[in-house]
C-alpha cells in the first residue's frame, strides 16, 4: 500500500498541477482578449489531438517496460525503453514538420471559416506549438518509462519546475514585453524542451531500473518495435478518434461565435481539472496492472483494479466539488465576458452533478485492461461511443433543435454512461486476463 500510494500521489499532482498551470495560461491568455483566446483555443484542439497520441506511444513504452519489470529482466526493459525513444522520436519530428508546413490548410479544413483576428492568432500559436512536439513526445515517453518502474517522483518534479518556467514564461512575454499569444507559445516552447532535458539527463544514470543511454549505438529492433506498437496504435487510434470527435464538435461549437468559443474553452479546462485524480489513478493502475501481469499474478491484478476504481471514484467527488467551489472567481479573474461566463457557469453545473456519477466506470478500468494487453477492446468500445454518442447526438442536438454549447456535454454524459456499462461488463467477464503482452 506504501508503495502504491508513493506511485499514485506524484502521479495525481503532476496531472493536477499542469491542469491548473494550463488553467492559469488560458486566464492570462484570455486577458489579451477574445479573439487571443478563441485562436488558442482552436489550435489546443488540434494539439491535444497530437499529444494523445504522443501520450498512446507513451502508453505502448509503459505497458512493455512493466511487464519487464514484473518479469525481472532489466535488460528487456531497458531495450524496450530505446526503442520507445528511437520511435516517438522520429514520428514526433515528421508531425512538427507537417504541422508547420500546413498549419493554415489544417486550421481551415477542420474549422472552416473562421474569424480573420481569430485565425491569425491561432496560425501564431499554432508554429511555436509545432515546434515544440519533439521535446513534448520524448518527455511524455521518459516520464513513461519512468512510471513504469514505480518512480514517478521525478517526472512530477520535472513537470512542476517546467509549469512554474511556462508561468513566469508567460507572465513576462506577455505582460512586460506585450508578445500576446505568440509569448504564450514561446513560453510553452522554453518549458517543454526543459522538460525534455531534464528527463533524459536523469535516465542516462546508471543507478535505476530502467537507463537510457549510448544513443549513438541505438539500433531499431524490429520485433520489439512492433511489441510497442502493438500496444500504442490501439491506444493511439482510440485517444486520435477521441481528439477527432472533440474537433468536429469544436468545429460546430466555433460556428456559434466567440463568445461561445471562448465559453466552451474554459468549461474544457475545468473539466479536465476535476478530472485530473481519475486520470492519475488510471496511469497508476497501468503500472501496476502491468507488473503484476507480467509476473504472473492476475488475482492481484484484478484486485487493484477495484480498488483504484474506488478511490478514483471518491477523488473524483471531491475534485467537482472544489473545481465548482471555484468557478465564479475563475470566470472573474479571467476577465471573461459576461455572456461567456454565464454559459461556463451553466455547463459546469451539469458537469459537478453527471460526472461522480459515470465518469469512473467509463475511464479508469480501461486502463487496467490496456495494461493487460486488452487494447484492442478498449478501442473499438471508444471509437464506437465516441462517435455514435458524443459526437452525432451533439450534431443531432445542434442541428435539429437549434441547442447551444449544452449539446456537446449531453453528448458526452451519453458516452460516459455507455462505457461504463460496457467496461465493468468486460471486466467482469475476464477475457481481459487471458492476455498476453510478451511472449515467453
Amino acid at each position: 500500500n506504501k508503495a502504491l500510494v508513493a506511485l499514485l500521489i506524484p502521479i495525481v499532482v503532476e496531472q493536477l498541477l499542469n491542469s491548473f498551470m494550463g488553467m492559469i495560461d488560458t486566464m492570462m491568455v484570455s486577458n489579451v482578449g477574445s479573439e487571443a483566446l478563441s485562436g488558442v483555443s482552436l489550435v489546443d484542439s488540434v494539439n491535444n489531438l497530437i499529444v494523445q497520441l504522443f501520450s498512446a506511444m507513451a502508453t505502448g513504452a509503459a505497458i512493455v517496460c512493466s511487464h519487464y519489470v514484473g518479469m525481472r529482466d532489466k535488460e528487456g526493459a531497458n531495450n524496450a525503453a530505446k526503442q520507445v525513444v528511437i520511435s516517438v522520436g522520429v514520428i514526433a519530428l515528421v508531425i512538427t514538420v507537417f504541422g508547420i508546413t500546413f498549419r493554415r490548410q489544417i486550421l481551415g479544413i477542420i474549422f472552416g471559416q473562421i474569424e480573420p483576428g481569430v485565425m491569425e492568432n491561432a496560425v501564431i500559436y499554432f508554429f511555436f506549438t509545432a515546434l515544440s512536439y519533439p521535446f513534448l513526445a520524448l518527455f511524455s515517453a521518459g516520464s513513461a518509462i519512468f512510471r513504469s518502474c514505480g518512480n514517478s517522483r521525478y517526472p512530477m518534479t520535472v513537470s512542476v519546475i517546467s509549469n512554474v518556467i511556462n508561468i513566469i514564461g508567460n507572465y513576462i512575454l506577455i505582460f512586460t514585453f506585450d508578445m500576446g499569444v505568440t509569448g504564450a507559445a514561446i513560453a510553452t516552447l522554453i518549458s517543454r524542451i526543459f522538460c525534455m532535458v531534464a528527463v533524459y539527463v536523469a535516465l542516462a544514470k546508471p543507478r535505476q531500473d530502467i537507463v537510457v543511454n549510448d544513443y549513438m549505438n541505438i539500433r531499431p529492433d524490429w520485433s520489439l518495435i512492433k511489441t510497442i506498437l502493438a500496444i500504442g496504435i490501439p491506444s493511439g487510434i482510440e485517444n486520435s478518434m477521441f481528439q477527432f470527435g472533440k474537433l468536429a464538435i469544436q468545429s460546430t461549437v466555433s460556428t456559434m461565435g466567440t463568445a461561445v468559443i471562448a465559453a466552451q474553452a474554459m468549461t474544457n479546462i475545468l473539466e479536465g481539472l476535476n478530472g485530473i485524480f481519475g486520470i492519475g489513478v488510471g496511469m497508476c493502475l497501468m503500472t501496476v496492472v502491468g507488473q503484476c501481469m507480467g509476473a504472473g499474478r492476475k488475482e492481484e491484478a484484478r484486485y487493484y483494479i477495484i480498488k483504484l476504481c474506488i478511490i478514483a471514484e471518491v477523488g473524483i467527488t471531491i475534485s467537482c466539488l472544489l473545481v465548482y467551489a471555484m468557478l465564479r472567481p475563475v470566470t472573474v479573474i479571467a476577465g471573461m465576458e459576461s455572456t461567456s461566463a454565464a454559459l461556463c457557469i451553466e455547463m459546469m453545473t451539469a458537469i459537478t452533478i453527471v460526472k461522480p456519477l459515470i465518469w469512473t466506470g467509463s475511464f479508469v478500468p480501461a486502463y487496467g485492461l490496456r495494461a493487460a494487453g486488452d487494447v484492442r477492446f478498449s478501442m473499438t468500445t471508444s471509437i464506437i461511443t465516441m462517435w455514435g454518442c458524443r459526437v452525432a447526438l451533439c450534431i443531432f442536438l445542434v442541428r435539429t433543435y437549434n441547442m447551444g454549447p449544452m449539446a456537446v456535454w449531453y453528448g458526452m454524459f451519453a458516452d460516459w454512461a455507455l462505457r461504463s456499462v460496457i467496461f465493468f461488463s468486460r471486466f467482469l467477464s475476464g477475457k481481459w486476463m487471458k492476455k498476453e503482452v510478451i511472449k515467453n
